[in-house]
C-alpha cells in the first residue's frame, strides 16, 4: 500500500495500492493539470515538493473509493514517482536514465527529463482559431505565452511540475527504440515475468476490466487490439502503440496541442494493419 511508502502523503488510510495507482482505479483525483507546469528558465530554482504539496493540499479528498473504478489521475502517476524515489532513494529522472535511458543506450538528446538543445527543441503551438485559445488566459500563465506567427500562438519552453506524470522529452527514434524493446522476446528492460504483467488487462474491485494493463492503456482498430500511451498539454500532443500479435509499433509526437494523434494513428496503421501477414 502507498501508506508503506509515503506515510505523511495525502490520501493516508485509504488502503489505496500501487497496483490501483498503475492501473487508474485508486480514486485519486485527477483536476486539469495545464498549470502544473514551470517555465524551463526557470527550472534551476524550482522545487517539485513544494509543488506537489500545494497540489495535495488543493485536492485533498478521493474522487471515489480505492478499487470502484477507472479513472484517470495524473496525481496518482506523481505520487507513484515519489514511491520510485523512497524505495532508491534516487531521484525519479535519475532511476530512469540509469535503469531504461541507459541500458537502451539513448543519449540525452534523444529522451531525457530535460531540453538538451534550446535550438533544435521544437516549440510547442496552439492554433490561433480554436477553443484552446480562446480560453487560454483561465488556464495558462501569460508567462508561458510567445508571440503568434501566422495562424499559432507559440509557447514558451517549458516543464512539467512532476517528471513521472509525462516529464520525457524526446524523439520519435528515441520512444521507437523503447518500443523495439518491448517487442522484443528477450527485453532488455524487463524480464519475462515483468514483461508478462505489462501486457495484462486488469480489473477494478468488483472484477470488471478496465482499459489498463499495470501501465498500458488497452484499444483496438481495424479489429486488431494494441496498447498504448497517449498524452497532451500546452502545445504538444504524442502517443505510441504497441501491437503484439503482428510485431509492430508507432509513435507519433507532435507539437500542436489539437492535434489528435489517435486519427493520424489509426489512418497510419490501418496500412499495415490490413494488409496481408
Amino acid at each position: 500500500m502507498i501508506d508503506r511508502y509515503l506515510p505523511n502523503a495525502a490520501y493516508h488510510g485509504h488502503g489505496i495500492t500501487l497496483r490501483q495507482l498503475l492501473n487508474h482505479t485508486s480514486g485519486v483525483p485527477n483536476p486539469m493539470p495545464l498549470r502544473w507546469v514551470h517555465l524551463a528558465a526557470e527550472d534551476s530554482g524550482f522545487n517539485e515538493a513544494e509543488a506537489l504539496a500545494t497540489v495535495l493540499r488543493e485536492n485533498p479528498e478521493l474522487a471515489f473509493e480505492p478499487g470502484r473504478k477507472f479513472a484517470y489521475s495524473n496525481i496518482g502517476y506523481w505520487l507513484l514517482g515519489k514511491v520510485v524515489e523512497q524505495v532508491t532513494g534516487q531521484s525519479y529522472p535519475v532511476y530512469i536514465r540509469e535503469n531504461i535511458l541507459q541500458p537502451l543506450r539513448l543519449s540525452a538528446q534523444e529522451m531525457d527529463f530535460v531540453i538538451p538543445d534550446e535550438s533544435r527543441h521544437a516549440n510547442g503551438y496552439l492554433k490561433k482559431y480554436s477553443l484552446m485559445n480562446l480560453v487560454k488566459g483561465l488556464v495558462i500563465d501569460r508567462k508561458f505565452l510567445g508571440g503568434y506567427e501566422g495562424h499559432w500562438l507559440r509557447l514558451n519552453s517549458h516543464y512539467l511540475n512532476g517528471p513521472a506524470f509525462g516529464g520525457l522529452i524526446g524523439t520519435a527514434r528515441g520512444f521507437s527504440r523503447f518500443l523495439q524493446d518491448q517487442l522484443r522476446t528477450e527485453s532488455v528492460l524487463f524480464g519475462p515475468e515483468t514483461k508478462r504483467l505489462l501486457e495484462t488487462r486488469q480489473t477494478d474491485g468488483a472484477g470488471r476490466p478496465i482499459p489498463m494493463t499495470p501501465g498500458w492503456h488497452v484499444g483496438e482498430t481495424h479489429g486488431v487490439a494494441y496498447f498504448f500511451k497517449e498524452g497532451g498539454g500546452g502545445g504538444f500532443h504524442c502517443e505510441m502503440r504497441i501491437y503484439p500479435t503482428r510485431g509492430v509499433a508507432t509513435v507519433v509526437l507532435a507539437n500542436s496541442t489539437e492535434f489528435s494523434s489517435s486519427g493520424f494513428l489509426n489512418r497510419v496503421d490501418r496500412t499495415f494493419l490490413e494488409s496481408p501477414r
